[in-house]
Formats: structure tokens, sequence, C-alpha cells
């Protein structure tokens, strides 16, 4: 049970009702996750603001994917591991790289750069050696995209923290544990 209620998506707050609907539209359903940060419409718009700008820029939607997974990994949360396991695969992730993503590998070196950088800012706090961004930037990212790398990471923390706070129910197909 949730620790924090999502919102009533029927009968939502008017500070949240036309983001809400926007979602449905888009998704075909409003997620527990972005029905729980509408409790707080400035958490809510904050989510949707910083995802719409990370949308357009130079990362593609794969990348974003396989930093959600790599971040929701290290962070431990449940919640964010199932919703971009599904929406990985319509990313078009085969299955071995929705869990190679989620350990921090790929068998694309870029890809295999960007969940290791990920996984390094979520761990050292953002703290990374130097080594690893030349890690980074030997596999063909510029400086930007290592930003870039960066807002995927803090977005997706903002949910995630949000799912381990509230212990949102998961409402996707529950992604599965990694073999040890």
């Amino acid at each position: 049970m949730a620790r924090i209620a999502p919102v009533d998506r029927n009968n939502p707050p008017a500070a949240v009702a036309e983001q809400l609907s926007a979602i449905r539209a888009k998704l075909g359903k409003v997620p527990n996750a972005l029905a729980t940060l509408a409790q707080a419409p400035a958490a809510l718009n904050a989510y949707l603001a910083v995802n719409q700008a990370i949308a357009a820029g130079t990362l593609s939607a794969k990348e974003r994917e396989r930093i959600a997974l790599a971040v929701a990994e290290v962070n431990g949360c449940e919640y964010c591991l199932s919703a971009h396991s599904y929406s990985g695969k319509f990313a078009g992730l085969p299955e071995d790289e929705i869990l190679a993503a989620r350990q921090g590998r790929s068998a694309d070196p870029r890809a295999a750069a960007i969940v290791q950088l990920a996984q390094a800012i979520v761990a050292e706090r953002g703290r990374v050696a130097t080594a690893e961004l030349d890690k980074a930037r030997a596999a063909g990212l510029s400086d930007g995209e290592v930003l870039e790398v960066l807002a995927n990471v803090v977005a997706n923390i903002l949910t995630n923290y949000t799912n381990n706070l509230s212990g949102t129910e998961i409402d996707f197909p529950k992604a599965p544990a990694l073999a040890v």
C-alpha cells in the first residue's frame, strides 16, 4: 500500500487536471508515479518540464531509457525498473540490452559509456572521477552530451525517490530481479 496516495485520476485537483489529461492522451493512462507526483503540482510540473527539455536534446530515446534503467537500478526503484523495462521495449531496446543497462553495460560502446557514466554520477553524487569522464569522451560523448546524461540522471532521481518515498504501487509488468 502506498505511503503517499496518488491523486484521484477521475476527479483530480484543478491545478493538475490539464497535465493529467495530457499525460493520459499521450500514454493511454496516468501512471501511478505521475499521479503521486500530482499531489504537489510544483513537483509534477518540474518533472514534466525537465522531461520535455531532455526529450528535445541530442540523446536518443533508447539512450534515455538506458539511463533511466541504470539509475533506477542504483537507486533500488522497483517502480521505475518496471516502468522503463516496459517503455524501453517500445523505444526499441531488446530484453538483453534492458538487463545490460541495469548492470551498467551494453554491447554498444557508446551506450555502455552512457550507462556507466549515469551510474557513476549517482554513486559518486556527481563527483565523477576524471577517468570516468575521459572514458565517456573516448566513447564519443561530447561535453554537452555528458551534461545531458546528468540532466537525465536528475530527472530519474526525482521519480526514483518519489516512488521509494511514497511506496508507489507498480502498475507496469514487474521487472525481473537481476541474476546475482
